[in-house]
């Protein structure tokens, strides 16, 4: 039955429609959900395991939730997406600053409202994509903020004394009735704005300025928070954490191609950009790694995390840095390169937290370092491992390359250059075309030269060569030779 074609609760009342709390009705949705094998958070990754199931179980239990996590693991992007399990539209008392339902009102008006007009009650239909508040928690909200308080104006206007309840402007929370209601970053509330709280989770009500005015709301409530800020911005209070019903652990993806996924998924690309701009698999893999990396790098505060979004934009400058040199070649084709990592440096530097050693390097050094790292985490994958002490009789297999390099006195790679230069340079390495089709004989052609260029990367990174930047580029020389030259 359509239902929004009702216009007065006597209509309603006929139609057979019946109530439920937004709690109840995230329950009975879900369960027909899961019954029917749908997925409810679609577009998150990494989570079908951990996260989702205790999700659902808190749904089910009819829980308040604290989604409790380091930044950048999609704790607001779930509770978003819980307005899924919201039913399409429900009825509300026409004009009702608080959503009240015509068969259970709570507020003043809708109540004389009622009382006057009865069954001829005009009935407005509210969609679920209305039903979804957010309010991020700083330590400038107030009271009156969330909860309400007295109108002056409102006061003056219907020549109310501030006696009369109708003085009050109800705050965000009332106005959130039968709705999804998210504070972010929950201890950065002050402690006393915290206590504010109390009633509403668990009586479900409400009091302003002293009134007697007690509003059985109906909210389902998400909060979310940051492990850092238990010690160091703020913390939640105990009787608070204690009227949450369930609080959920979120993680970082655990493998880089959940990683991968998140990433193609959530970049902002130009279409013209994601046409001109062909990404080897091998460096996206590489991108990836390299969030990984600062996850356990000694350089960046593990406390503070490492966002997903340093992928995302990172990946999105690494996309530009290609087209912009593609633009000044004038191709309408590139290919990513290694050296194109040099571009996502400041995607890097802005998603950080430095430590104290970090600070030291600074920034970008520490990012230089992160990309080396994974270079040489995954060059241990394609090809045979590097030790650090090497029999003198054992011939390495990258003992070609080397002297290839021992022989001539230095190789550049300029950020500029055209990919047919670019491929005529990475050819004129007979050594490397040989490592590429012994190891990884399988690759396609267009990822061919991203590799070729990774094995000179993954060498210097392992000391075999050595690797040096330059304003327009990067050489590469036999690391004695470059040793000697330096020392001369």
């Amino acid at each position: 039955m359509d239902y929004t074609k009702i216009k007065t609760l006597g209509e309603l009342k006929n139609s057979g429609y019946k109530s439920r709390t937004i709690k109840d009705e995230l329950r009975d949705n879900l369960r027909s959900k899961i019954a029917k094998g749908e997925n409810v958070f679609e577009g998150v990754w990494g989570f079908e395991n951990t996260v989702i199931p205790e999700l659902e179980r808190a749904i089910l239990s009819r829980h308040n939730i604290n989604l409790l996590g380091l930044r950048g693991q999609a704790k607001t992007r779930l509770a978003r997406l819980m307005v899924n399990l919201l039913d399409e539209w429900i009825p509300v008392v026409a004009g009702s600053e608080i959503n009240d339902d015509p068969l259970n009102p709570v507020s003043r008006y809708a109540k004389e409202l009622i009382a006057e007009k009865g069954d001829d009650t005009p009935v407005s239909w509210m969609h679920r994509s209305e039903r979804f508040y957010e309010k991020l928690a700083t330590p400038d909200v107030t009271v009156a903020d969330l909860i309400g308080d007295i109108d002056p104006i409102k006061a003056a206007n219907l020549k109310l004394s501030y006696a009369d309840d109708r003085v009050i402007h109800y705050g965000m929370v009332p106005r959130a009735n039968r709705s999804i209601f998210v504070i972010n970053e929950l201890p950065d509330l002050q402690a006393r704005i915290q206590v504010a709280l109390f009633n509403i989770l668990q009586e479900g009500d409400i009091q302003i300025r002293g009134f007697k005015v007690r509003l059985s709301l109906d909210i389902q409530f998400v909060f979310t928070a940051n492990p850092e800020d238990y010690t160091n911005r703020g913390s939640i209070v105990t009787p608070l954490k204690d009227r949450i019903g369930s609080q959920i652990l979120t993680h970082y993806p655990e493998s880089v191609a959940i990683a991968r996924t998140i990433t193609e998924q959530e970049a902002r690309l130009d279409n013209r950009q994601s046409e001109s701009v062909y990404v080897p698999s091998l460096a996206k893999d590489l991108l990836e790694q390299v969030g990984f990396e600062a996850r356990n790098s000694e350089y960046i505060d593990y406390k503070s995390g490492v966002s997903a979004r340093m992928s995302i934009t990172a990946y999105e400058n690494l996309l530009s840095t290609a087209e912009r040199r593609a633009l000044k070649n004038g191709e309408q084709q590139t290919t990513v390169r290694l050296s194109d990592f040099t571009g996502i440096i400041p995607a890097v530097t802005g998603k950080v937290e430095l430590v104290y050693e970090g600070e030291q390097e600074g920034a970008a050094a520490v990012a230089e370092h992160l990309i080396g790292n994974a270079v040489k985490t995954l060059f241990a994958e394609y090809f045979p491992k590097i030790e650090k002490l090497e029999r003198q009789n054992d011939k390495s297999p990258y003992q070609e390359v080397v002297d290839w390099f021992f022989n001539e006195s230095s190789f550049e790679l300029t950020d500029e250059a055209t990919d047919a230069e670019y491929r005529k340079k990475l050819d004129s390495i007979i050594p490397l075309k040989q490592l590429q089709m012994k190891y990884v004989p399988d690759i396609s052609e267009e990822d061919k030269y991203f590799l070729k260029e990774f094995i000179l990367w993954g060498l210097a990174e392992n000391n075999k060569l050595s690797k040096d930047r330059f304003t327009q580029g990067y050489e590469f020389k036999d690391i004695y030779g470059s040793y000697i030259s330096k020392n001369l």
